[in-house]
């Protein structure tokens, strides 16, 4: 983009990431593209990219807060943030604290039944393989991460959970389910990167009981709900009111 200085390193479905003066950093620019299933839907929503931007932002503020090691650093612009380059491991760490989509699809469960505790899958991060599931034993022939890295992620993902949960708690939000992604720092470091935002969180709206109405994520671009810039909007003004009360 002309508006970045850096050579493109890498552009996804929903970001692309740049290069910057500093070798060890990186530009990371939202995108307004909206895909679900895989790339197979696929639509570009005007100002999903700023939105995700800021609310990744104010999140990564948040864990970092709570010592939660992450790659960003600051923002540099409405749509761009400025984040520590990182080796990305391609894994999926899925947490869900309440069941819904996939898991009630290949399982039993029902919708809506809250997991006490919270389940942690793995999955291998590979848009041409489906982002299959990763059994224990499958994740080990892998070899993506050792035993002791693996239980570090856990643990990170697990701190991420709480330290989310009760924060949007506090927003009048129910965090449902998150899917974290992770990757090495320049100092060999796990840190949590990707983004934290609507499009890898699922959200409900704690006052609305309406299975539907209550739903601020991207499910509303996958079910076709519509509303899905004014659910976003949403999210972002709630963590703005919080930060400003707080202030």
């Amino acid at each position: 983009m002309n508006h970045i200085q850096g050579s493109l390193i890498y552009e996804g479905k929903a970001k692309r990431i740049f290069s910057s003066e500093d070798p060890n950093r990186v530009l990371i620019e939202f995108k307004n593209d909206a895909t679900a299933f895989n790339a197979k839907k696929r639509s570009e929503i005007d100002g999903k990219g700023r939105l995700n931007c800021r609310i990744s932002g104010a999140l990564f503020k948040l864990l970092e807060a709570n010592g939660i090691p992450t790659h960003f650093l600051e923002l540099h612009s409405e749509t761009i943030m400025f984040a520590d380059k990182v080796n990305v491991i391609p894994l999926e760490v899925v947490i869900r604290n309440i069941a819904t989509g996939s898991l009630c699809r290949e399982t039993p469960i029902n919708h809506g039944t809250i997991l006490n505790p919270p389940l942690l899958d793995f999955y291998y991060k590979d848009d041409q393989l489906g982002d299959p599931i990763l059994t224990e034993r499958r994740l080990k022939l892998l070899d993506l991460i050792n035993a002791s890295q693996k239980e570090e992620v856990e643990e990170i993902t697990e701190s991420v959970n709480k330290i989310l949960k009760e924060y949007f708690d506090s927003l009048d939000l129910i965090l449902v389910d998150f899917k974290l992604e992770f990757g090495f720092n320049s100092l060999g470091k796990i840190v949590v990167a990707d983004e934290i935002s609507p499009d890898n969180c699922r959200f409900w709206d704690k006052k609305n009981s309406d299975p539907q109405d209550r739903i601020l994520d991207k499910d509303r671009f996958r079910q076709d709900l519509g509303g899905v810039i004014d659910a976003y909007e949403e999210i972002f003004k709630r963590i703005e009111n919080f930060s400003s009360n707080a202030s």
